[in-house]
């Protein structure tokens, strides 16, 4: 008697054991993935290599005519990549200058974006006329990118006005001849 109620009990720890491991695969498991995405912000003007430009105004052949502005340049391209966050859905791009020149107006326009970027980007301004102040070019930017270099992203068109009276800053008579004299543009990507 005794050797058959070892069996049964061999037997049925057996039973037991098999059955907890059948318990633990079912027909569908998980794991999980940690996802990081960071906050991106950059902002560059293409081509790099050749973003510094020239503009000028030529002097009048006949007595009484004002000076003329050089023909606007449309060269330069605004890029920008932006992942936003939470908290700020939009970010903008703003726009001023180091020096305001006496007499003369910078005017910039930047066009609506294109190329091959993708996402929410934003939407220009009107034109702007350049001041030492933080003004907005581009607005309701999301996450997105403007694809990098030329004919991607906003084409930026300066153009100069000399005195240009009561839409702009500048008078006329505060105009001086000055050769070279350089102004830095300074483009700020943020959030709202």
């Amino acid at each position: 008697m005794k050797k058959t109620t070892i069996t049964l009990a061999m037997s049925l720890a057996t039973f037991t054991l098999s059955s907890n491991l059948q318990a633990q695969d079912i027909n569908k498991d998980t794991h999980t993935i940690t996802i990081s995405v960071p906050e991106v912000a950059l902002v560059d003007i293409e081509p790099a290599a050749t973003k510094n430009i020239i503009l000028g105004f030529t002097a009048p052949i006949e007595a009484g005519n004002p000076i003329t502005p050089s023909t606007a340049n449309s060269t330069l391209w605004l890029n920008y990549s932006s992942i936003k966050s939470v908290a700020d859905p939009t970010r903008t791009v703003s726009v001023s200058v180091n020096a305001l020149i006496p007499g003369i107006d910078i005017h910039v326009t930047a066009a609506a974006a294109t190329g091959f970027g993708g996402g929410l980007v934003g939407d220009p301004a009107a034109q702007l006329t350049l001041s030492a102040t933080d003004q907005t070019i581009i607005s309701g930017i999301g996450s997105a990118y403007t694809g990098n270099g030329v004919n991607n992203g906003h084409n930026l068109t300066y153009a100069l006005a000399a005195g240009s009276g009561p839409g702009g800053v500048a008078v006329y008579s505060e105009l001086q001849a000055m050769a070279n004299t350089t102004a830095t543009v300074t483009y700020t990507i943020s959030d709202n």
